[in-house]
């Protein structure tokens, strides 16, 4: 989980020019889903390649019926090979197993190759918002996808 916090400090910073609030912000998420850890319904996976860490992607309880798609992350050199889309997949079918109705996500506009996977594994945008929260300018997205 410590490699998860890492990885979302060092390559937004490095791509996009985000701050420390962001790390902060992945540094919560991993410690609540820590604390909290639900083992019937939420789960995180890492994507390894020869024997490294690469991937990222977890589902996590928002209510009885909605999961929360989170901490997506395809290092550099593994991305171009359908890693996010199937780390997306399977929290799709993940919570689809465990009975959620509607799986959620939030993201940030600027970051297309993101929003092409979930685009394309049926989400739909339902909301957007602006912000600065990490020390640049965005616009915040909400997505979901009905599961039944």
């Amino acid at each position: 989980m410590g490699w998860i916090v890492h990885r979302h400090g060092v390559l937004y910073a490095r791509e996009y020019g985000w701050d420390e609030r962001f790390e902060a912000l992945v540094a919560g998420i991993v410690k609540d889903f820590i604390e909290n850890y639900d083992a019937a319904r939420e789960r995180c996976w890492i994507a390894e390649m020869e024997g490294e860490p690469v991937g990222s992607a977890c589902v996590v309880k928002q209510s009885r019926t909605t999961a929360k798609l989170r901490l997506l992350l395809v290092e550099p050199e593994a991305r171009g090979r359908g890693l996010g889309k199937r780390l997306v997949h399977e929290c799709i079918a993940f919570a689809r197993e465990k009975g959620y109705r509607k799986l959620v996500l939030w993201t940030q506009s600027n970051l297309d190759a993101a929003r092409a996977i979930y685009k394309s594994g049926g989400f739909k945008r339902v909301k957007t918002e602006r912000h600065a929260e990490f020390g640049v300018k965005l616009t915040g997205e909400y997505w979901e996808l009905r599961l039944r």
